[in-house]
């Protein structure tokens, strides 16, 4: 069997069992089972988005070069300011997803973001341009992500929005692969990703809503409309892997890292989850108003 394969299998399967662990409440139950009152699940959570928000700003910083100016100097500590502000929230049960200017600006910033890496790349070229794509592109989407799911200290209980979001990209990425390679025709952007298709952006927007439908039936606890999250996510799934495909493209890197062997970086894995993560954030802010 090709070793390659096998590295894959290995490091994919360590990788789910660890999104699995600090998204449900089963990490903690685990972990407590062993030494009982050890941690809570929110913790864990909050452990994981940190280290990838963490190791995905530094591959950020890796792939666009940055050069010896006081940009390099700053990003870190802005990175680490914006995820400490929405921490505080995230401990002190914050998110209430009201309609707060402030962070429909921040959502805003990570669609214009996303749009000059495509449209007006020479501005990422410089180190200013660098620092704010950087702060915006990762420390925005993780720091939002510290907002989907809902827990209580007193009852032990965590919710599974995240885990629900994550199986969606996984299910979007898999349908859109398969459909793709069977019937796909028409280049969806052949420049940046070559094997992706319109067939298999169909094929995975409706079979994704058919796995959220499922979703939604049996999990009716949880935040907003599953159909709508799960139409959402499988729209805008290809879009963050076209995002960070380009950015790649634009420094001329192959891979984000190697953290995860045979899979690259946490940006090559987590593309779709950064740019799902404040799409679906808009949508439970907006949600309160239908």
């Amino acid at each position: 069997m090709d070793k390659n394969l096998i590295q894959r299998t290995l490091s994919g399967i360590v990788y789910v069992a660890i999104i699995i662990l600090c998204t449900t409440p089963l990490g903690a139950q685990l972990i407590n089972g062993v030494s009982p009152g050890l941690v809570k699940q929110e913790y864990l959570y909050y452990g994981l988005i940190t280290l990838l928000m963490g190791v995905g700003s530094w591959e950020c910083f890796k792939i666009m070069k940055f050069g010896n100016g006081y940009e390099r100097f700053v990003v870190f500590p802005l990175v680490i300011f914006i995820f400490y502000i929405f921490s505080k929230r995230y401990f002190h049960f914050d998110f209430f997803f009201d309609f707060r200017i402030s962070e429909i600006l921040a959502i805003l910033l990570i669609l214009i973001a996303s749009v000059t890496l495509f449209k007006y790349p020479n501005e990422l070229y410089f180190d200013s341009g660098k620092l704010i794509f950087t702060v915006i592109y990762v420390a925005l989407p993780f720091s939002f992500a510290l907002g989907l799911p809902k827990f209580s200290s007193f009852n032990d209980s965590f919710s599974l929005e995240v885990l629900f979001l994550f199986i969606l990209i996984w299910s979007s990425d898999t349908f859109a692969y398969l459909t793709g390679k069977f019937f796909g025709k028409h280049k969806m952007a052949p420049k940046i990703s070559p094997k992706k298709t319109w067939e298999g952006y169909i094929g995975g927007v409706v079979l994704t809503l058919i796995l959220s439908y499922f979703i939604e039936h049996y999990h009716s606890d949880l935040r907003g409309n599953w159909m709508v999250v799960g139409f959402l996510v499988a729209a805008f799934a290809p879009v963050g892997d076209l995002v960070e495909s380009q950015l790649k493209r634009n420094f001329a890197v192959k891979d984000s890292g190697n953290i995860i062997p045979g899979h690259g970086g946490v940006l090559d894995r987590l593309d779709s989850f950064i740019i799902c993560v404040p799409v679906v954030y808009l949508y439970f802010i907006l949600e309160k108003f239908i």
